[in-house]
């Protein structure tokens, strides 16, 4: 989708758009009083103090009628320079735009004014020439909004909207929107039966329906088998830690900001663990280790948990509890680049097998002069990122370098998707680490008999499972691959006076052949039940008829086709153990 923000003209007449909305809730409400409109990547909102009057559907339609007159009008848009103590006089009954001039510098900042007809708002600007350019809007939504986002303020009302220089782009962006919004995990997730969440259990701490269990157990399963053929050893540890452990890891320093408060119990101090590194560096620490020994490649799907601030929240893409298809490779320091490498290899070969195409690698790089962020040794970091630099040059994958995104002890490779829905984010990453082993005394004994310290990657592939499950289903609408399938075949007898028997016997073998099947034998029309088939984007349908019963045959229809295919039952059985054993 189009940023807003980025494109010169869009910004300005998004802006304008949102000063003629105020104006318009002007003219309705005349008591209205407005704190900020900025226009975000998404178009624009408004936040509005309307005493105690809460904004309706009803309301939208009389704001939208009220804008398209002022628009009809065309007004010009004039901008006027005055001095804060003209701006304070001006705006003296309006203690949000009070509060905003109050905080301005005047031997620093000119304060402008932007006046249309019979409406003046403080604004830096940029505007249009006139409100006759914003004629294609459209108002959004609408919802609360704590003033300066403070949840001890005032609830103001926010209104969202667009505008577009014509309606054609108007009516394309909208239908964007449709599409976006039929996309959205959050409403699969809801109609498919595969995730909830309660206020009860707490906010974002999403719960995996049976549905949703299964997607998410088929994830594990298939990268815990890839991790397994190139020797990954996978071990269980717990999702909580003494706080002395993150203290040594350097985590509690600097990373405590998005942990959970701590607790005390029996006069020792825990925290739930933000990540997993500490946890399996204590595993490595249990063993006396040799150069042969590596690399000693340590996997977990491990839960954890951090404090995500409650507006940041989005159904399983981001969430206060998760768990992390994590590892932590420990290496001798020749073994870094080939380590690396394979990683990397690792990464394309999933995203290939699963059909992920729109994706870019970002060289996460600390900044030098945050002293507070990142563990303070320089030397460390140079080794660290020019190591980095020079493997993924030898490796030969483009990259871009992103300053102030490494993690605190390392550089990190980082794999951004672009999800059908939304901004985009990290699914994979690699971090190099040459801080932790030693904060944490790890050693092995090379073969000239010395102890040295080894080097650490640390690397998630699927990243999040939550965060993954959650990417997918946007990317598929859904309509998931039959080996992720909850249910991969639904069999739907026609009559079940005379077809149902056959139809159990179809059920058995497709059981007995680990299939996940059903059997839908409810006394509905077999187009009622062929529908909310379709509905539930179940990759095979089975229509069981006497023809079928006479030949003990089976016809078939696959999602997103309405063409019948009729084989034999041995024929289907191989047929649908093919697709599913070999994913396609």
């Amino acid at each position: 989708m189009i940023s807003f923000k980025e494109d010169e003209y869009l910004n300005k007449l998004n802006h304008s758009c949102a000063h003629m909305m105020a104006q318009a809730i002007k003219h309705l409400w005349p008591s209205a009083k407005f704190w900020v409109g900025p226009v975000i990547d998404t178009g624009f909102y408004y936040d509005v103090d309307l005493g105690d009057k809460v904004i309706t559907d009803s309301d939208i339609e009389a704001i939208t009628k009220e804008m398209k007159k002022i628009s009809k009008d065309g007004k010009r848009i004039v901008r006027n320079e005055i001095s804060k103590g003209e701006a304070l006089e001006q705006f003296k009954d309006d203690p949000y735009k009070i509060d905003l001039i109050s905080r301005m510098d005047e031997n620093e900042v000119t304060i402008s004014t932007y006046t249309q007809g019979d409406f003046t708002d403080l604004c830096r600007g940029p505007h249009v020439e006139s409100v006759k350019e914003c004629k294609y809007f459209k108002l959004i939504k609408f919802s609360g909004a704590y003033w300066k986002g403070d949840v001890n303020n005032k609830v103001l009302q926010r209104i969202y909207g667009v505008c577009f220089p014509t309606e054609e782009e108007l009516n394309a962006y909208l239908e964007e929107l449709e599409e976006a919004k039929n996309r959205d995990h959050r409403k699969l997730g809801k109609d498919l039966g595969i995730f909830m969440t309660s206020d009860l259990v707490g906010k974002g701490l999403p719960m995996y329906l049976p549905n949703g269990y299964i997607i998410w157990e088929e994830f594990e399963n298939y990268i815990k088998g890839k991790e397994k053929k190139l020797g990954y050893k996978h071990v269980l540890t717990p999702p909580l830690g003494n706080v002395e452990l993150y203290k040594t890891s350097g985590h509690w320093e600097h990373y405590q900001d998005s942990m959970f408060p701590k607790m005390e119990v029996e006069g020792e101090e825990f925290v739930l663990r933000p990540m997993n590194c500490p946890h399996h560096m204590m595993i490595y620490a249990n063993d006396i280790h040799s150069y042969r020994d590596l690399p000693l490649r340590i996997g977990e799907i491990a839960r954890d948990c951090r404090f995500e601030a409650s507006g940041a929240l989005k159904g399983i893409e981001r969430v206060r509890a998760f768990c992390q298809n994590d590892a932590h490779l420990f290496v001798t320091p020749e073994q870094i680049g080939s380590e690396f490498k394979s990683v990397v290899d690792l990464i394309l070969e999933v995203y290939q097998e699963l059909g992920i195409k729109d994706y870019h690698f970002e060289l996460s790089l600390r900044d030098p002069e945050d002293k507070k962020k990142y563990h303070p040794d320089d030397e460390m970091w140079n080794n660290a990122e020019n190591k980095l630099r020079e493997i993924l040059d030898e490796i030969g994958i483009p990259y871009i370098e992103k300053i102030g995104e490494a993690a605190f002890y390392g550089p990190k490779l980082d794999v951004q998707v672009k999800p059908a829905v939304g901004n985009e984010y990290t699914i994979s990453t690699c971090q190099i680490d040459f801080c932790l082993p030693l904060k944490f005394d790890l050693k092995y004994v090379d073969k000239d008999g010395e102890k040295k310290t080894p080097v650490v990657l640390h690397r998630a592939i699927l990243g999040s499972i939550d965060r993954f499950i959650a990417y997918y289903l946007e990317e598929t609408k859904g309509a998931l691959p039959t080996w992720l399938s909850p249910v991969q075949v639904n069999i739907l007898p026609v009559n079940n006076e005379y077809h149902l028997e056959y139809a159990e016997e179809i059920y058995q073998e497709l059981f007995d052949n680990n299939v996940r099947v059903e059997l839908d034998k409810r006394e509905e029309k077999v187009g009622y039940r062929m529908r909310e088939s379709v509905i539930r984007k179940i990759p095979f349908t089975l229509v069981l008829g006497q023809k079928e019963v006479d030949e003990k045959a089976i016809s078939y229809r696959k999602y997103g086709s309405d063409a019948t295919t009729t084989v034999s039952m041995s024929e289907f059985v191989k047929f649908i153990k093919d697709v599913i054993l070999n994913r396609k």
